[in-house]
């Protein structure tokens, strides 16, 4: 495959995402309920006093819905699961790359 087609195939699917983000970004009112929501917890931690900036015990690593409704097995399975693949894959592509197969930089580009 040519150079030419590779970055444009790529230069495509960047503009394919960037107008669907920002097709989500205006059709559900853009950045201004996050605003509100984030204005709104600000006035409410002043009125309550202080407390600590970072509270591990209040799901700030996992998401408040997930928590709610007992999903935080399920949550935690599929990320063990998604990295086990990763990693997987890694060791697959790094053990299995024969010694006599020259590296991708060194490759000629054929017309």
């Amino acid at each position: 495959m040519q150079r030419w087609k590779q970055y444009g195939g790529l230069g495509g699917l960047v503009a394919i995402c960037l107008a669907a983000g920002l097709y989500g970004f205006t059709s559900t009112g853009g950045a201004l309920p996050y605003a509100k929501r984030f204005g709104q917890a600000l006035q409410q931690g002043a009125q309550n006093g202080g407390g600590p900036l970072l509270d591990l015990g209040r799901g700030i690593i996992i998401a408040g819905p997930i928590t709610k409704s007992g999903l935080v097995t399920e949550y935690v399975a599929i990320v063990v699961l998604l990295v086990g693949i990763g990693v997987g894959l890694y060791l697959y592509a790094t053990r299995y790359r024969g010694d006599d197969e020259p590296a991708r930089d060194s490759e000629q580009e054929t017309a």
